[in-house]
């Protein structure tokens, strides 16, 4: 278990007499410069949290019975630019990191900066990526929102550009990996691919050469190559470090599992479920055993959730598995496991990206590393999920891979099961991975299909609203900051 350490020393002495003012008289708790590795530390616990509930809501996974969720029932609106103040810091360790001219942590900066803008342009469109960020250097507090098309340039070309500056020197303050250099240029240029593969809908727009990146990453670079690799962070009963959701007081008495991810995993007979979520109270009064798939059961996520409420009180409706906020530290959270690199391979060989190996081979890699990975850290249930019960969960009809009839089938197959892996893993991944593909379909009201994206910050509005209304209507026209206009990387 990695553990935290954050040690700043401290230098004194005597200063020469002859030493200037100003720099016998600078505030000892207003430091302009310090170590790139003090910075990251920070950087790397803020990013790699659990993002919470709402992308489970809306990912059909959880469901709320003690009021109308915005993002259970696709009724959100607005969302916030918060991973700006997060991309400061990145800033900051991207300018000491220049300053003592350490390309290792340029590289982690430049990684950190990809990772941000690639959440953020997903969930908005176009957002302020070029002249985002100078208002301390360059004066710039209003900044100009990029096309999306060109943020997701600038991903591509600030990962490659990390790939190429990353070094062999032990990296000081990594709580990822713990230093070690090669693992991180794995998951660098594993997350290329991912970003890539996001843009699978864009594969006409010759200049972006996606096919034939894609292939050459794959052909020449290092990826993740085993759950040892997984860019995750692993918590410690200590306070400050524990998992996110531990104590969690939203996940008491009125939030509980979804109706149709639970069915997802009973029709696979797929014992992740139990991992997942705990047994119904009537099951659990009948003497149901843990491991029977009938002691099980969600809630309608488009009924009104009162009805769910009542289903809940007769003791019907199954709560998120207690090892999510008991445990204070659970299982690690990822922002790209090897689970995952391999179903993001499998969908390139199936759509002819890539030849090497076979799509069957990846996928079924993918859900044994799935296996694995909850068997190393969910030991209550490690014995439902060994080696031995991967093996014959591959053989379940509607989880054989050779049971696809078409490549349409085999990529629904694919993404179904980097859905069902993802539960409280990798943030709102699943959503976009459903509006990118279709699969899995979501359960949702008459008319209110799942939205394609979050309206612009009020804030926008007040302080940078030339900008953020030319964004609008070069995207969608004149005043349509809606939820389901669609923005480039879906059109």
């Amino acid at each position: 278990m990695k553990k935290i350490f954050i040690t700043i020393a401290i230098l004194g002495g005597l200063l020469a007499s002859c030493e200037k003012f100003e720099d016998i008289n600078k505030n000892p708790n207003n430091v302009s410069e310090t170590h790139p590795q003090l910075l990251l530390t920070a950087i790397e616990w803020s990013a790699f949290q659990v993002e919470g509930a709402s992308p489970l809501f809306a990912s059909r996974m959880i469901v709320q019975t003690d009021g109308e969720e915005p993002e259970q029932y696709y009724k959100w609106d607005r969302s916030n630019f918060d991973e700006y103040n997060s991309l400061r810091n990145v800033t900051k360790m991207m300018e000491e990191a220049v300053r003592i001219e350490n390309n290792s942590y340029q590289a982690l900066a430049k990684f950190f900066r990809a990772y941000y803008f690639y959440n953020l342009t997903l969930r908005f469109g176009d957002v302020p990526y070029s002249a985002a960020l100078q208002g301390e250097n360059g004066s710039v507090y209003e900044p100009v929102y990029d096309p999306q098309k060109q943020v997701f340039q600038g991903i591509l070309n600030e990962l490659k550009e990390a790939d190429e500056l990353l070094t062999d020197d032990l990296i000081e303050g990594d709580i990822i990996y713990g230093g070690d250099p090669s693992k991180w240029r794995k998951l660098i240029n594993s997350f290329r691919l991912k970003v890539l593969l996001t843009l699978s809908g864009k594969t006409s727009e010759t200049d972006l050469a996606i096919i034939e990146t894609f292939a050459q990453i794959v052909s020449s670079k290092e990826l993740l190559e085993s759950n040892s690799d997984n860019g995750q962070v692993e918590f410690i009963n200590q306070d400050g470090n524990r998992y996110t959701e531990y104590n969690s007081s939203s996940y008491g008495s009125a939030r509980y599992m979804d109706s149709t991810f639970i069915k997802r995993l009973q029709d696979r007979k797929d014992p992740r479920l139990f991992i997942f979520a705990g047994q119904t109270r009537v099951a659990k009064e009948a003497g149901l055993e843990i491991n029977d798939f009938a002691a099980y059961e969600g809630g309608n996520p488009i009924a009104a959730y009162n009805d769910v409420n009542l289903k809940a009180a007769d003791g019907k409706v199954s709560k998120v598995n207690l090892r999510y906020t008991a445990d204070p530290t659970n299982e690690p959270h990822m922002i790209l496991g090897y689970a995952e690199l391999q179903f993001i391979l499998s969908e390139a060989r199936v759509r002819g990206w890539i030849t090497a190996s076979d799509a069957k081979t990846y996928y079924e890699n993918g859900i044994k590393a799935s296996f694995e990975f909850y068997n190393s850290y969910s030991d209550e249930y490690a014995e439902y999920v060994n080696s031995d019960a991967a093996v014959t969960y591959l053989g379940e009809n509607l989880v054989a891979f050779d049971n696809a009839n078409s490549d349409q089938e085999r990529i629904e197959r694919i993404i179904t099961q980097k859905y069902l892996q993802s539960f409280l893993q990798g943030g709102w991944s699943a959503y976009y991975e459903n509006l990118r593909t279709g699969y899995p379909g979501f359960a949702s009201l008459p008319g209110l299909t799942p939205p394609t994206r979050y309206m612009y910050p009020n804030n926008e509005y007040l302080l940078n609203a030339d900008h953020v209304a030319e964004a609008i209507t070069r995207q969608f026209g004149a005043g349509n900051d809606k939820t389901r206009e669609i923005t480039w990387w879906l059109k």
